[in-house]
């Protein structure tokens, strides 16, 4: 037997169907779409945090009685906010609101800090970690001679439990002599042993993820990403990390203060 999904609680689903009823004009004769209305009132929902970051939709069942409209135009809407990645829907769970993360490109920080300073726990996925003689590139972008060892941390991190990104960081043995000594911030180990990271210079474009890299954050092969190459410096001038990340491009923003 078929049953209306709650998705939400009772009171927030409430405020949800009020908001989308005094916006979407369900019943006005106007030549726009009905589906079209009802994603503009989702999207007006989403701007004014009745649906704040991360939090999840009505079934589409649920929201097609007590709006009194189809279903087939509550999924049309839906859909249209999930291919701005503005809604995000998984297999085996509700359609939530994207959480996305502003991360300033002006100041160093780790990806840890950041989580923390947006309220979320940051979370480590170790998926390797090893020592071995660098490689001719990974010895350029250190600026280290060859034959010089070093540390490869390649992890899955994570913001309340969801995937945001994918990062390999290099570090000269001199700086971390076992790759053990870091359970969460590397930038927190290596403050502690007397090198803290002063500045970094950044490289960012857009991409695709592919492959196994999808499969770990959660996203679908082809799905946009930004693909960050990140050298990082001591006061005294020496490269302590070469670092190349993958973000969801659904839930990460860069952003950049400019001054005139």
């Amino acid at each position: 037997m078929d049953t209306i999904e709650t998705s939400k609680p009772q009171t927030e689903a409430d405020d949800l169907v009020a908001y989308l009823r005094d916006t979407a004009r369900l019943d006005a004769d106007t030549p726009t779409a009905l589906y079209q209305r009802l994603e503009d009132a989702l999207r007006g929902a989403i701007r004014d945090r009745v649906l704040p970051p991360g939090g999840v939709i009505p079934g589409e069942r649920e929201l097609a009685q007590r709006l009194s409209i189809s279903r087939v135009t509550i999924r049309k809407a839906i859909r249209a906010l999930v291919d701005d990645r503005l809604l995000v829907q998984r297999q085996g769970a509700r359609t939530a609101v994207a959480e996305r993360v502003e991360k300033p490109v002006s100041v160093l920080t780790s990806f840890s800090q950041d989580m923390l300073a947006r309220g979320l726990a940051p979370g480590t996925v170790w998926l390797a970690k090893d020592m071995g003689v660098a490689l001719p590139a990974e010895a350029m972008e250190l600026g280290l001679s060859p034959g010089t060892e070093v540390c490869r941390l390649r992890r899955l991190r994570t913001a309340d439990g969801q995937p945001m990104a994918l990062e390999l960081s290099i570090v000269p043995a001199a700086y971390l002599p076992s790759p053990d000594l870091v359970e969460t911030s590397l930038y927190t180990v290596l403050e502690e042993r007397g090198h803290s990271p002063s500045r970094a210079l950044q490289r960012m474009r857009s991409s695709i993820v592919g492959g196994n890299e999808a499969k770990l954050l959660g996203v679908p092969p082809g799905a946009p990403i930004l693909e960050i190459e990140r050298r990082v410096f001591l006061e005294g001038g020496q490269t302590v990390e070469y670092c190349r990340s993958l973000y969801r491009g659904d839930t990460y923003d860069f952003l950049v203060e400019l001054h005139r």
